[in-house]
């Protein structure tokens, strides 16, 4: 083989490599700086401050939970099981006026059950199943966190009087949220296309999506134990 076709063969295989190297750059691209923030919105912020800081470390948190679960696809619910579950929630909100703590509890259940049946890990893995949601529900999954810290370790600290009844209506109605983010349809479900795609992407839903239903606990305040 001639000097020429040597030197010809080592740049071509340069070139393959130099376009891998772009096109897995380019692959990667969701995954870093600000397309990485836009993607994990406030999840991004609380990585950031769990690292005292520090960006970079922030980013490879996340950039791993991508990884692990950016590929998970959702289960369909059986239209039982949407029944069963939209009955299960409204009966825990109107609960809650009587009996918060038993309430959010509930909801710290449902969200738990409710995300198995939809393909997330089960809910007996919490930090794995929070880590797949926020992957696939950013904006939503702090709704979860509250309802998990208050049912198992209180509500922030706080005790059972007024402050810590308002601290669980607050984290019921965000709660909700995610709830409602799990029980939509999934993309290849029906024609919702690209803005449910942007939703279970992580992206912010439109101002009328994300706005929580009006319910009792706006008005009315539960007894206090």
């Amino acid at each position: 083989m001639s000097t020429g076709v040597i030197i010809a063969l080592i740049v071509i295989v340069a070139v393959v490599l130099v376009v891998a190297a772009v096109l897995a750059l380019r692959a990667r691209g969701p995954q870093h700086g600000g397309n990485l923030k836009r993607r994990f919105g406030p999840e991004y912020d609380l990585a950031v401050a769990r690292h005292d800081g520090d960006t970079k470390a922030a980013e490879r948190e996340l950039t791993e939970r991508v990884r692990r679960h950016g590929s998970l696809h959702t289960r369909p619910l059986e239209p039982a099981d949407r029944e069963r579950f939209e009955a299960a929630w409204t009966s825990a909100q109107e609960r809650f006026v009587d009996s918060p703590r038993e309430a959010v509890a509930e909801a710290d259940r449902l969200l738990a059950e409710l995300a198995g049946a939809r393909g997330f890990p089960d809910g007996g893995q919490y930090e794995e199943q929070l880590t797949a949601l926020s992957v696939h529900h950013a904006h939503h999954v702090e709704g979860y966190r509250r309802v998990h810290r208050a049912t198992h370790t209180g509500v922030d600290g706080a005790g059972d009087g007024g402050g810590g009844t308002e601290e669980m209506r607050e984290s019921m109605v965000e709660a909700r949220a995610l709830f409602e983010a799990l029980m939509r349809p999934a993309r290849h479900d029906d024609g919702g296309g690209g803005r449910r795609a942007r939703t279970e992407a992580g992206e912010p839903a439109p101002e009328a999506a994300r706005a929580p239903h009006a319910w009792s606990l706006g008005k009315r305040r539960p007894k206090e134990s």
